[in-house]
């Protein structure tokens, strides 16, 4: 069995700043890490490797400094990782991002089974695997917080969706979006890291893609997501009273007030 995994490398969402002008993350700003969600998704690939014989490979679309997190990801227990990486991809939204690892994809040719986490911590969109399938053409699950069962053409997931949970089963290829109760990844032992360290990681820039894009539809140019304002919410804090003893007909009158405005209690006037 071939299985894809899809990462990202994002920035540290607690540090990170706000271009607000561009209407961008400063990506700069902040270190880097692996989205969590991808990590759920790479732990259930190599899980499954261990039940089924299968190869792992990773890939990741950004900046050259990507590597590192490929790296990271065979230290975790994939096979290879290949880096999508060109300067006409800059810009990209979800549809584009979505159009240009398809192509990625298709590239590598040999796949059943393609895994990403449900969103990432810096776009919290959950698109860009349901849209990669459906470039694709094949069918996918989102949100799945189990594989129930697997084997070499099926596979059988818990749907977390609302209020509700679904089993559901997909034949291959296919692809599915895992969330964070999946699993808990695992922590690459030092040996692991040691051979990590001198792995080749491939890359694919667009030229090696152009068979599978159109120009106009990856970068800027092909996505139809303008972001035109940032706005920061600032932080909200709890507020309280204090009322003295005496003046706790005061304190009643002007909590009665404030449970009016904010329509907490109705009064009835008939």
């Amino acid at each position: 069995m071939n299985i894809v995994v899809l990462i990202k490398q994002v920035p540290d969402m607690d540090k990170v700043k706000f271009d607000r002008e561009k209407g961008v993350v400063d990506r700069k700003s902040a270190g880097t890490e692996i989205n969590p969600f991808d990590l759920n998704a790479l732990e259930a690939a190599v899980q499954i490797s261990e039940k089924i014989d299968s190869k792992v490979t990773v890939i990741s679309m950004g900046p050259p400094s990507a590597k590192e997190a490929l790296k990271e990801c065979i230290a975790r227990g994939a096979n290879e990782g290949i880096l999508v990486s060109d300067a006409k991809f800059g810009g990209s939204d979800t549809k584009a991002t979505s159009v240009i690892l398809a192509a990625a994809i298709k590239k590598i040719s040999e796949y059943d089974l393609i895994i990403a986490g449900e969103k990432t911590v810096d776009g919290d969109t959950g698109q860009v695997g349901p849209e990669i399938a459906e470039v694709l053409n094949i069918p996918h699950v989102s949100y799945v917080s189990k594989i129930d069962n697997i084997d070499n053409k099926n596979i059988t997931v818990c749907s977390d969706i609302w209020d509700g949970t679904y089993l559901k089963q997909m034949k291959f290829p296919g692809l599915i979006t895992v969330t964070k109760d999946i699993n808990e990844p695992r922590l690459p032992s030092f040996k692991n890291k040691m051979k990590a360290r001198k792995a080749e990681i491939k890359v694919l820039t667009f030229d090696d893609l152009k068979e599978f894009l159109d120009e106009e539809k990856v970068g800027f140019k092909g996505s139809p997501t303008k972001v035109k304002k940032i706005e920061v919410p600032s932080v909200q804090q709890r507020q309280g009273r204090i009322f003295r003893e005496a003046d706790t007909q005061k304190a009643e009158d002007e909590l009665i007030n404030i449970f009016r405005k904010n329509k907490i209690l109705e009064v009835n006037n008939e």
